[in-house]
């Protein structure tokens, strides 16, 4: 299903955009049980991860429904996902995260966990799931085309990571569409000019020899871990040695998910 386009967006740009990727039915039962949860969760929702002024968070997603089990296990997402990893990469973490009406306060430009290519090459890859458009003024993802080959972090180089970069682009895209980045690429999200909800989701994959950003087989449920497909339970490590040993050092990814 990978298509040659595809290739060569992911190994020049660092990302692919997969438009209307959803169907619209699908587009509303995802947007339907996220308000939900926003709702059922509260002032706790996000607490697994992390809480952040400006938006409301979920995490920990894999446990929260049927619907974002699918989601998780998407053939034509994760095909692209393997073509930055390689064949042994999983789950790292499954967020949502809703930038406030009126939040005038952007990401500064980062890379996910920190983390530089090493001697295996790429080692984290970010799927975003647009739940609203992304539009130049309600707080679309920026991203530095390239970028993922510089081997440097911005913290590093830039004097503002905040600040405009001369060779941004805005992603930009309707609702129901999945971004696939590379993120070594240098990217962050943006303001929220709008008196709207700027929604989306963050599945988020890492290669095999990386510690989960939540570590799935403590987070689920075992009534969710008895009913996972095996297809699901290799996607999240659960009965990976490796991935236990890894979890036990520290928790995963650190550093800014959209």
């Amino acid at each position: 299903m990978l298509t040659d386009q595809q290739r060569h967006e992911l190994d020049t740009a660092g990302y692919v955009v997969l438009e209307r990727f959803l169907s619209p039915e699908m587009l509303c039962e995802v947007r339907t049980r996220v308000e939900e949860l926003y709702a059922l969760e509260g002032e706790n929702a996000g607490s697994e991860f992390r809480k952040e002024a400006g938006a409301r968070r979920l995490a920990n997603l894999v446990d929260k429904g049927a619907i974002f089990e699918k989601l998780v296990a998407m053939p034509e997402v994760l095909e692209l996902v393997g073509h930055v990893l390689g064949d042994n990469f999983k789950l790292s973490s499954f967020n949502a995260r809703s930038t406030d009406p009126f939040c005038k306060d952007a990401q500064p430009l980062h890379c996910d966990a920190g983390a530089l290519p090493d001697a295996r090459g790429y080692s984290v890859c970010n799927t975003i799931w647009l739940l609203d458009d992304f539009t130049a003024e309600n707080g679309a993802t920026r991203v530095i085309p390239g970028s993922q080959k510089w081997d440097q972090l911005p913290q590093q180089v830039l004097a503002d990571p905040a600040a405009h970069h001369a060779e941004e682009i805005l992603l930009l895209a309707p609702a129901g569409s999945v971004v696939v980045m590379n993120t070594h690429a240098w990217h962050g999200g943006t303001a929220n000019l709008t008196n709207g909800h700027r929604r989306a989701l963050h599945i988020f994959f890492c290669r095999d020899d990386m510690p989960q950003q939540q570590y799935q087989r403590k987070l689920l449920r075992p009534e969710t871990q008895a009913h996972l497909t095996p297809q699901l339970r290799r996607l999240l490590a659960l009965d990976d040695p490796l991935n236990d040993q890894l979890s036990s050092v520290g928790s995963g990814a650190s550093g800014f998910l959209k």
